[in-house]
């Protein structure tokens, strides 16, 4: 299986447990998303790997449009009923990976993106898209999981994100974000970092993880340095913290 199709498989069958995770749909970064586009009148919004979709509901009651774009169908489909229910009649799915968007030179004014591009295959390719797509004049708000500067807290936040998700690919550092932004013709900041609480129990349930990587990495935790246990707040029942941060470019 290509990794596209095992991203795509991955995140078909859990749609309706992201969509009602409360990590994914509640955080200040979203409403800070939501005064950034609404600081922009009638803006067009591309949302990349939208997954089930916070972000683009977040930011389309402050935008002229919003097209919700990913490479699982089923998140689309979620996408796409929870936009009727909510009754965000601006929002339009598409589907298709992030490093070939299928849309005209300078078509939007902001592209946003969070929680997915640790999933993408080549994100410098990805980002030389999204300014290919982005107006004169268009910004970029990007939030993910960071990476860490010490390669042993690296090392051990990769393999226990890699376990839980056969199609995660990297959680990047700060500095390389702001590196890729540039390369692809951006100037970019980190503007904001925060601590992400993760319930175990509920964190391996929503991405169906199976049995033996569950054990793999509670032994992980278990077996891992003190300094590597204490950084990521490890609990007795495997919860931990991750880093986030949001890039800003523009």
């Amino acid at each position: 299986m290509k990794h596209h199709d095992q991203v795509a498989d991955a995140f078909g069958s859990t749609a309706a447990a992201y969509l009602t995770s409360q990590v994914h749909a509640t955080g200040a970064d979203l409403q800070t998303l939501a005064a950034s586009v609404a600081a922009t009148p009638g803006a067009a919004v591309l949302d990349l790997g939208c997954g089930a979709g916070h972000a683009s509901f977040a930011v389309a009651p402050h935008a002229a449009s919003v097209v919700a774009y990913d490479i699982a169908p089923q998140m689309l489909a979620t996408v796409a009923g929870a936009a009727v229910e909510r009754g965000l009649s601006n929002i339009r799915t598409q589907h298709g990976a992030a490093e070939k968007l299928p849309f005209a030179d300078a078509s939007f004014d902001w592209g946003i993106s969070r929680m997915s591009a640790h999933h993408w295959h080549d994100v410098p390719r990805a980002l030389v898209e999204v300014r290919r797509v982005l107006k004169p004049g268009g910004r970029v708000l990007f939030i993910d999981i960071a990476g860490s500067d010490h390669p042993l807290l690296d090392t051990h936040l990769q393999a226990v994100e890699l376990l839980r998700d056969g199609s995660h690919i990297r959680d990047y550092r700060g500095d390389e974000w702001v590196s890729f932004f540039v390369a692809a013709g951006f100037e970019a900041v980190v503007r904001e970092r925060w601590r992400l609480g993760i319930e175990f129990g509920s964190w391996v349930e929503r991405m169906k993880t199976p049995e033996t990587r569950v054990a793999a990495i509670r032994s992980l935790w278990a077996c891992a340095p003190d300094e590597v246990r204490e950084y990521f707040d490890v609990l007795p029942d495997s919860s931990f913290k991750l880093d986030a941060l949001m890039v800003e470019a523009w």
